[in-house]
């Protein structure tokens, strides 16, 4: 805190130090000890003012005027700009959470909202005022998204979400802002807070209609899904991958990896009979319809192609581990695939032997130890399974040696 109260008394001139305050998720940060990737600040100085000391402005709206800067050591700068700091408390009280409604002017002196401080030390996200979800819905995915990392609504702000409905607001928001908060909550420490939230209190159907039908379908026969519905089933393994990765591909793909159980003819129920295969088809339309990265939707689609094969690796020929290994790896799921397929089930074990086998499938023929004078005499159309044949001999050797050491 003093290091960066420090610097912004540098970055400031001394006649401007009344007029300026850090604010928001700065505040929040700097009073728990946790390190804040951007500064953000409210100020009563000048365009003007601002544009001498550095800053550019980057966005204008009706209601604040945003100015931007970086800095190789602290990052991001976010001025909001107001006309006069006697504005400051009714700036607080627009912002979402009282958490986030705290201001320190640059000698550390804080302005908060009544309870803000509280609400900070008990790890409570109270609204700022009844209409803080009206004036903003995307707040309510913000208030999940700070579930999965750890903080509870209060019972009067659960209240406002339910007390309305907002289809009409989600269906005129683009996808891409519910994708920023759902990527950012998968990264948190429990990612699966964000799920069950958006399901207890029956928001965000109008981006993800898949997850909400998830409770309607079994995961499978009781015997192998004692769990019983399939979302259970899936928010289950997102926590078993949770906690051995902090990757949000990993877990989205964990979280959705039996996709294409959705499809299946509820009359071959509890049975998913060639759910891998259709998730790989569904998984192209439900990433793009999200608009996410192509990384997501290619490992999406091949996690859920190849986690149930995974499941049964130990039973598997050599020849086929390799073709999987090389799928996974041109997938680039090679360290996905194994932690879903573990997480599959309660005290899922890991698939021994695959880093032999993602070794062997990428190895050149040179690596192999091909006689490449033999392999170019070979008919073109049996060249690959001479390399294969090369690879299954070397994988059983290195398998050979890990069960039968010397």
């Amino acid at each position: 805190m003093t290091t960066l109260l420090l610097f912004l008394q540098n970055l400031f001139p001394s006649a401007c130090h009344d007029r300026v305050v850090l604010v928001g998720g700065t505040v929040r940060d700097l009073l728990l000890g946790t390190e804040s990737q951007d500064i953000d600040l409210v100020t009563a100085l000048s365009a003007d003012e601002l544009c001498a000391l550095g800053f550019r402005l980057v966005e204008a709206t009706s209601a604040a005027t945003i100015f931007f800067k970086y800095h190789p050591e602290f990052g991001r700068i976010e001025v909001t700009r107001i006309d006069r700091m006697d504005d400051l408390e009714d700036d607080l009280l627009r912002r979402d959470f009282t958490i986030n409604a705290m201001a320190m002017d640059l000698n550390g002196i804080r302005t908060v909202l009544p309870g803000a401080e509280n609400d900070l030390k008990k790890g409570l996200l109270r609204a700022c005022s009844d209409h803080s979800f009206r004036d903003d819905p995307l707040r309510i995915l913000r208030a999940f998204r700070f579930e999965a990392d750890g903080w509870r609504l209060t019972p009067e702000t659960g209240a406002l979400i339910r007390k309305e409905t907002w289809s009409d607001a989600f269906r005129a928001m683009p996808v891409e802002r519910f994708c920023s908060e759902m990527l950012k909550a998968l990264a948190r420490k429990s990612p699966e807070r964000f799920f069950q939230q958006m399901i207890k209190f029956n928001v965000g159907a109008e981006f993800l209609p898949e997850l909400f039908r998830m409770p309607q379908i079994p995961a499978g026969p009781l015997q192998h899904h004692p769990e019983g519905d399939l979302f259970t089933h899936s928010i289950q393994v997102l926590q078993r991958v949770a906690a051995v990765s902090s990757d949000p591909l990993t877990r989205f793909c964990a979280l959705f990896h039996d996709l294409g159980k959705l499809a299946t003819d509820p009359k071959l129920y509890p049975k998913h009979h060639g759910h891998d295969e259709t998730g790989f088809r569904m998984a192209v339309d439900f990433c793009n319809r999200l608009r996410l990265p192509v990384s997501y939707r290619t490992a999406l689609a091949w996690t859920n192609r190849l986690h149930g094969k995974g499941n049964r690796w130990d039973e598997m020929r050599c020849s086929s581990k390799i073709r999987m290994a090389e799928q996974a790896i041109k997938a680039r799921i090679a360290a996905i695939l194994p932690q879903v397929s573990a997480a599959d089930k309660p005290g899922g074990l890991p698939m021994a032997g695959w880093e032999d086998a993602l070794l062997v499938a990428g190895m050149s023929g040179l690596g192999l130890g091909v006689d490449q004078e033999k392999l170019e005499a070979l008919p073109v159309k049996n060249r690959a399974s001479y390399l294969l044949q090369k690879r299954v001999e070397l994988l059983k050797a290195k398998l050979a040696t890990v069960h039968h050491p010397a």
